[in-house]
């Protein structure tokens, strides 16, 4: 999971520039793209669009990476705090950074007592379709962990369902988290066959697949 997690921060932050060069181009498009102009003016135009493009690009990489930096350490020490931090990146800061930066912002006010403000950010996250559904389905995957304790168990394995498919980023969280609701709900029969593909999936990451084990072993299906 770990390795998909940084596989999908990558992809993020790939994302980021694709989209700070896409918003480049459209710009020069909109300033000069009726215009027919010399070869030489247009040369000294694109050098010089692009070194000031170039700037702002590092410029503003490096204060949002700054700014969330920053939110990190602050969390670290005072969650609240922290949580005001990524809030304001989250409204201002690009789509990559603000995405996540809310994602952060979630999971501290879920951690801090605030299981309510927590998922209103997630369903925020899941409801817009603006963002890659591989987000979306973890902000879906995180909301359902912060409603384990206190949502309908049924309800919450119904949302996961889709998760758990074949081709999910997220199927084996899925799984893990699905095997749990299905023990609140009763259905052993569910929860071991959700484990044991866990288990027997060599995909599946070895403190995942420990735990199917153990789980398994406890419920005297091993």
């Amino acid at each position: 999971m770990a390795d998909q997690r940084d596989h999908q921060q990558d992809s993020l932050f790939r994302e980021i520039d694709e989209e700070l060069r896409q918003e480049h181009y459209a710009k020069l498009w909109g300033k000069y793209g009726n215009v027919i102009i010399g070869a030489a003016v247009a040369l000294v135009l694109g050098v010089a669009g692009y070194q000031g493009w170039h700037h702002y690009d590092v410029t503003t990489r490096q204060e949002q990476g700054s700014r969330f930096a920053q939110a990190l350490e602050e969390a670290s020490k005072d969650p609240a705090k922290g949580a005001q931090e990524f809030a304001a990146l989250a409204k201002d800061g690009t789509a990559g950074y603000a995405l996540l930066a809310k994602l952060q912002e979630a999971g501290l006010k879920a951690r801090s007592g605030d299981p309510n403000g927590a998922v209103a950010l997630y369903d925020a996250v899941i409801a817009d379709g603006g963002i890659d559904k591989v987000y979306r389905d973890l902000a879906l995957l995180q909301r359902v962990m912060v409603q384990m304790d206190g949502g309908d168990p049924a309800a919450l394995l119904a949302e996961l369902a889709p998760l758990t498919d074949a081709g999910s980023a997220w199927r084996h969280s899925a799984r893990e988290l699905s095997a749990v609701l299905a023990l609140k709900t009763g259905d052993t029969a569910k929860a071991v066959d959700l484990l044991r593909g866990l288990a027997e999936d060599s995909a599946t990451p070895p403190d995942m697949r420990e735990r199917a084990g153990e789980l398994l072993a406890h419920l005297g299906k091993d």
